[in-house]
């Protein structure tokens, strides 16, 4: 096996074991520790954090310590985040959290920025393209990453459905018809104590979950610290050069000086609303209709076909899209989560009702395919000559939307919640059509520029040409 080939797999199989667990875990944050909005709370401040380290750590971290050792440390925040679990309060999870979103920044831009210059070195070795090769590691990388979020919801429903008050059939008998009044739409913020002294599993079931995931974590470090080649050790040709990081100021200025651009004002939504409705998955669906109606076993369940259908469809979206343009697949994405919300407006989740459970879920994971694939590739067709700027403006705007998301999960009604996401949900593909109108009236107009010039230059061709036989006629006489 190639050498480059074998970097990325590592790389990509510690991703996985990290994100095994936690995502299994930020899955379950809002419906474990519900007291007080303790488990939102956690999530809110990680992405918050994680917002404003990404415009100053990476370039400082990976120009000091490399990819591969950013890589490293950035994963043991995950896995103390992990560990704090184990002794969850306001005074252990929310510093995890912030530590947890110190190293996420680092850690992706490591592993972007170490994927690259695998792909790199690897086309010039094999005199292929740069962009070619990097897109085939980064496909690898994407295969294997997006199956942790199916792996590791298995593994926390398989661990709590372990709860000997739920025995092994649907639970109906633990639900009257007075709790089950308070959950979906209608939860607002009174259904907290019911769900969590109904629903909660042991704690010895919990910390038998938190010591799978604190092992795959650890797993995770372990294997990149063994088994990665530091990049460093790549570059020393001297015909190689070594990833330099822009001064810190001049990323930053770059990032906020790009809003000068009418475009991208109107499509920070686009990031925005894709955090807001992660975020309402992550915090609401997990914990006011899965957790509330069916008990926190399913949840795991449910958020598989969320992962999967995301996972599935993207693959799908990005083959189809050249065939049907991304203003089909964007009013596709639009439609299915519009659909998505009214229902969750109107339903009582019932657990006879089981299959609804998981039909919502996998409708929208189709809808957040659009919004992963397509707003990548639309930033970076439209800011293609300032695409890192474009791309950190995009990061912020995801982040933000989590962070308001999280942020309000413990003030207003789930209902408020849905209105909130179908008001921002209307006014961002307003904004996106407006984009699409600015450029399709300016291609028309360099069109019309084009064709102009190119008249005009035919016209001054035959005047020229004409001048020219005249001047030979008149030396023939």
């Amino acid at each position: 096996m190639e050498k480059n080939l074998r970097n990325v797999l590592v790389v990509s199989c510690g991703f996985f074991l990290l994100f095994t667990a936690y995502g299994g875990l930020q899955n379950l944050e809002s419906s474990l520790y519900t007291e007080n909005g303790l488990g939102v709370a956690t999530l809110s401040t990680t992405y918050c954090t994680m917002m404003l380290s990404s415009m100053f750590l990476p370039p400082i971290l990976i120009k000091r310590f490399g990819c591969k050792w950013t890589m490293v440390g950035s994963m043991c925040c995950y896995v103390t985040f992990s560990l704090a679990n184990f002794f969850a309060a306001w005074y252990t999870l929310i510093p995890a959290s912030i530590l947890l979103g110190l190293g996420a920044a680092p850690l992706w831009a490591a592993e972007c920025t170490y994927i690259t210059i695998m792909g790199n070195l690897q086309a010039r070795k094999e005199g292929k393209l740069s962009k070619d090769v990097v897109n085939q590691y980064f496909g690898i990388f994407f295969l294997i990453f997006q199956s942790s979020g199916v792996w590791g919801n298995l593994i926390s429903s398989l661990v709590f459905s372990q709860t000997p008050t739920q025995g092994k059939g649907y639970p109906e008998e633990a639900m009257t018809d007075d709790h089950l009044e308070t959950c979906g739409a209608k939860d607002c913020m009174t259904s907290v104590e019911t769900t969590n002294s109904t629903h909660r599993p042991s704690q010895q079931l919990v910390y038998t979950l938190l010591g799978i995931f604190n092992g795959s974590g650890v797993l995770a470090i372990l294997l990149v610290t063994v088994f990665l080649e530091s990049v460093e050790n790549r570059l020393d040709n001297k015909d190689e050069t070594r990833p330099t990081s822009p001064p810190l100021w001049s990323t930053v200025l770059s990032t906020f000086m790009l809003f000068r651009d009418k475009r991208l004002c109107l499509l920070m939504l686009l990031p925005l609303y894709s955090g807001l409705h992660q975020g309402f998955l992550y915090g609401e669906y997990t914990k006011s209709y899965a957790t509330c109606a069916l008990g926190i076993h399913f949840v795991g369940y449910v958020m598989i076909c969320f992962s999967g259908f995301t996972s599935l469809c993207s693959l799908m979206y990005g083959k189809i899209s050249k065939y049907t343009g991304r203003g089909a697949l964007y009013i596709l994405g639009a439609i299915i989560h519009f659909s998505c919300i009214i229902v969750l407006l109107l339903w009582h989740p019932n657990p006879a009702q089981l299959p609804v459970f998981f039909i919502l879920p996998a409708l929208w994971g189709m809808a957040d395919a659009v919004w992963q694939t397509q707003n990548n590739a639309l930033y970076g067709v439209l800011f293609e000559a300032t695409k890192e700027a474009a791309f950190a403006n995009y990061r912020l705007g995801e982040a933000l939307g989590f962070v308001i998301a999280f942020g309000y999960s413990s003030f207003l009604c789930v209902s408020t919640k849905l209105y909130i996401l179908l008001g921002v949900l209307s006014v961002t593909v307003s904004a996106y059509g407006t984009v699409e109108y600015l450029e399709y009236r300016a291609a028309r107009q360099a069109a019309a520029a084009t064709s102009k010039v190119n008249t005009v230059s035919k016209a001054v061709a035959m005047e020229e040409k004409g001048e020219a036989e005249k001047e030979e006629m008149k030396t023939e006489m």
